[in-house]
């Protein structure tokens, strides 16, 4: 017999006399063979994520007109939520363990100091004169950035430009809610320092060696500019180009595992940068395809730089800068560079340290 026949042959719950389920009900106990197979399916899991693409243009347009209709002190973090549906749009979740929402700041505005048990992260999508305070070290925000707020630590936000500024917020918030772990407290001012960490481990392969006692920071960097990341694309680009012999006239090419691809990492430890989401930066090749494979992790795709088709399953659609959009794991994903004489530049988050720790992660290729 199959498995999945097997499966079939299972009782329903409609199977038992409403009388022994009434005696169940009484004493708080469920038959689990009417359920098995909803949690136990076979060969893939069920997954509430959807492929959902929110489409930056629409998302600012709604985020301005939040910035006129609510001021900051009656919002204190004035933020609109990218739900996805599968999960219900109440639920505030992209995918099983991630949290999106983009969050505008007005300039002069200051979102108070608080501290919670989720790990942020903030991926800046536009305007300047922003800084995030975390631990007291000082983060100027500029376009293209990730700037951390671990669990735990103080943080505020505030703006000294001219322009709204806003950004996207990247949390484990559902993972943390689901385990009846999440809250925040509210605090008070900080000491202020300005951030050298970004200084400090600034080129790969190389950091600061303490002779007499090692670092006790927890996250020695807390701002990853984007002109270094994108520099060190640019440059494992060159490399990967140079190896493979790739000529300059080359009008297309098709990746086969040899992305462009960096992890934001801590830099003392090689780990990622915080400890259930993981944070990369992709760079497309000009009219790059590139196909990833099948993995247990759901995926998030912000688009920083150009424009990218993209396909996952039956569903199609474009990036342009500052889109952004989720594909549920189990899923291959492709990706092609609209243009064919400019790379493209993705930020993209995942839940692959998560699936590691709990020894479910798979690559099925």
């Amino acid at each position: 017999m199959q498995e999945h026949d097997r499966f079939d042959t299972l009782g329903r719950l409609e199977d038992l006399p409403q009388t022994y389920r009434d005696e169940l009900t009484k004493r708080n106990l469920v038959p689990l063979w009417p359920s098995l197979r909803g949690v136990l399916p076979p060969n893939i899991p069920t997954r509430k994520t959807q492929t959902t693409h929110w489409p930056y243009a629409e998302i600012r347009e709604l985020l301005i007109r939040a910035g006129e209709l609510t001021p900051i002190e009656k919002a204190e973090r004035r933020v609109l939520v990218l739900a996805n549906p599968g999960h219900g749009l109440t639920n505030m979740q992209a995918s099983a363990a991630m949290y999106l929402g983009m969050q505008l700041l007005l300039p002069g505005e200051i979102a108070p100091v608080h501290r919670h048990t989720p790990n942020a992260v903030r991926m800046v999508v536009e305007g300047e004169g922003a800084w995030t305070l975390v631990g007291g070290e000082k983060c100027p925000m500029q376009r293209g950035d990730l700037i951390l707020t671990p669990t735990g630590l103080w943080h505020e936000h505030g703006h000294d430009g001219q322009d709204p500024v806003i950004w996207l917020d990247v949390l484990d918030l559902p993972l943390v809610y689901y385990t009846e772990t999440s809250y925040h407290l509210e605090g008070p001012s900080q000491s202020v320092s300005e951030g050298q960490g970004f200084k400090s481990f600034a080129r790969g392969g190389l950091v600061p060696t303490p002779i007499f006692q090692p670092s006790s920071k927890a996250y020695p960097m807390l701002r990853y500019p984007w002109a270094d990341a994108k520099a060190a694309l640019l440059s494992l680009s060159e490399a990967l180009s140079e190896r493979k012999g790739k000529g300059e006239g080359e009008s297309e090419i098709e990746s086969k595992g040899e992305a462009v691809l960096l992890t934001y990492v801590n830099p003392e430890t090689g780990a990622d940068v915080e400890n259930i989401l993981g944070f990369y930066a992709l760079m497309l090749r000009p009219a790059e395809t590139l196909r990833l494979p099948a993995r247990s992790p759901a995926q998030v795709f912000h688009q920083i730089e150009g424009q990218t088709d993209v396909q996952v399953e039956a569903t199609d659609f474009t990036l342009v800068e500052a889109d952004t959009c989720c594909a549920p794991g189990y899923t291959a994903v492709t990706l092609k560079n609209r243009s064919a004489t400019t790379p493209a530049f993705l930020f993209v988050a995942d839940e692959a340290p998560l699936h590691r720790k709990l020894g479910v992660y798979e690559n099925r290729g």
